[in-house]
């Protein structure tokens, strides 16, 4: 029996699902991340290798591994030595310090392109050319390009998925000449090498034996060029037609629109990555269940959810973490707003719930008015999808039908990727 391996690194943590060749789930595995853990490679590495023990350890008798693809979250980025270890901390998808070079972005980069937002990868390579901390014989890498460098061992590659926010052209799978000489006019000669770009899951290359040796798997086992975690999540949500979307409930919210029509526009956040001919069109905002988290345990939000009204909540919150927004709001100061907080725990989980999904019909409705194809029907990912009384809400707000994706792991939409 042959599997494909889907590793998903997102915000909380990392996660693998294998599955056979008629989508079957034949292995899961999981890696939670503490909050000093989420930036640090080393942590990142040992994940990986623990996923794939417990991989091996799971897999049905006769079943094999045949092809690997990891998700990383978007815009979390590295600088590497020629060997492919990191010489400074990574910048997280979420990190905000390319708002000191948001100036050098627009004078580069065309008018409201992807790039032109504080956190894109593109702004947080200038940041790390304006800071010195380049050098010619560097690489930049996404999360997922490290990550499955470590097991195929080739420096330098990519997907068009991660590669968007760098500027990368999706169609023609180059770097556009604004961006190759722009940043060569500030770099005084420390641009590090920026990686050859392929469609997501492209074989790169096979295992390396020390790694299939040491976990057991094939030798002749494909790593594929990955994604990022909010397409891994759309791709296993079911999406197929123009108008169908998904939302991803996790740490954050991500919204993602199928559409005819590729809407880009830095103002608000909003990117489209290609998918056949049709276009993934949406953002990703910094609210979502990171804030509930803050506030409440898993059994609380529960038992709390069972007791909230049908009426619509009067409080209204901005739920973020910390100051910084990109999408519906592209606003790296950004503020919370988490004020006026009720002393019944129901009310203010109430007014949370009510506040973010009306962060998600303002997403949706931002893209209509761009010119994306309308909304027909919401497919919901992430932890949040298993929520019934916060669908309910979010049913009000959008007035589409909501639906439960099939599959809510971004591990398994990878997994497909690796298998198709």
């Amino acid at each position: 029996m042959e599997c494909a391996l889907g590793i998903d690194f997102g915000t909380s943590g990392a996660r693998a699902i294998a599955i056979d060749t008629a989508g079957e789930i034949r292995s899961q595995a999981e890696s939670p991340f503490t909050p000093s853990a989420t930036a640090n490679p080393a942590t990142w590495r040992e994940a990986l290798f623990a996923l794939l023990e417990t991989t091996r350890q799971q897999l049905p008798q006769g079943a094999i591994v045949s092809r690997i693809a990891i998700n990383g979250t978007s815009a979390t980025v590295l600088l590497c030595d020629a060997s492919g270890e990191p010489v400074v901390p990574p910048l997280l998808y979420n990190d905000g310090s390319g708002a000191a070079v948001l100036d050098k972005v627009t004078e580069i980069a065309p008018a409201n392109h992807t790039v032109v937002s504080a956190t894109s990868s593109f702004a947080k390579l200038l940041w790390w050319l304006e800071g010195g901390a380049t050098k010619s014989e560097y690489f930049f890498l996404h999360q997922a390009d490290w990550l499955a460098f470590l097991l195929h061992g080739q420096l330098g590659i990519s997907d068009y998925h991660n590669a968007l926010k760098l500027g990368c052209d999706p169609v023609n799978l180059w770097y556009p000449k604004w961006l190759v000489e722009g940043i060569h006019r500030i770099a005084n000669g420390r641009v590090p090498q920026l990686p050859r770009v392929v469609a997501p899951g492209t074989p790169i290359g096979q295992l390396i034996p020390d790694i299939a040796h040491r976990f057991g798997f094939s030798l002749q086992c494909l790593v594929c060029a990955g994604t990022t975690d909010s397409i891994a999540a759309c791709l296993a949500s079911g999406v197929q037609h123009p108008g169908e979307a998904v939302t991803s409930l996790g740490s954050t919210i991500v919204l993602k629109l199928l559409s005819r029509s590729r809407i880009e526009d830095s103002r608000y956040g909003i990117y489209s990555h290609r998918l056949g001919n049709l276009w993934l069109t949406g953002g990703a905002s910094n609210a979502g269940g990171a804030v509930l988290r803050n506030f409440f345990t898993d059994a609380e939000l529960a038992t709390l959810s069972d007791r909230l009204p049908d009426t619509e909540s009067s409080l209204n919150y901005y739920p973020l973490t910390q100051p910084g927004e990109r999408f519906p709001i592209n606003d790296p100061q950004y503020p919370p707003k988490l004020e006026p907080r009720p002393d019944d725990p129901v009310a203010f989980l109430h007014g949370l719930l009510e506040s973010l999904a009306r962060i998600e019909a303002r997403g949706y409705q931002l893209l209509q008015q761009l010119g994306a194809t309308p909304i027909s029907r919401v497919y919901t990912a992430g932890g949040g999808a298993k929520n019934a009384p916060w669908s309910r809400i979010r049913h009000r707000h959008l007035r589409v039908p909501i639906l439960q994706s099939p599959h809510t792991e971004a591990a398994y939409g990878t997994a497909l990727l690796a298998q198709n």
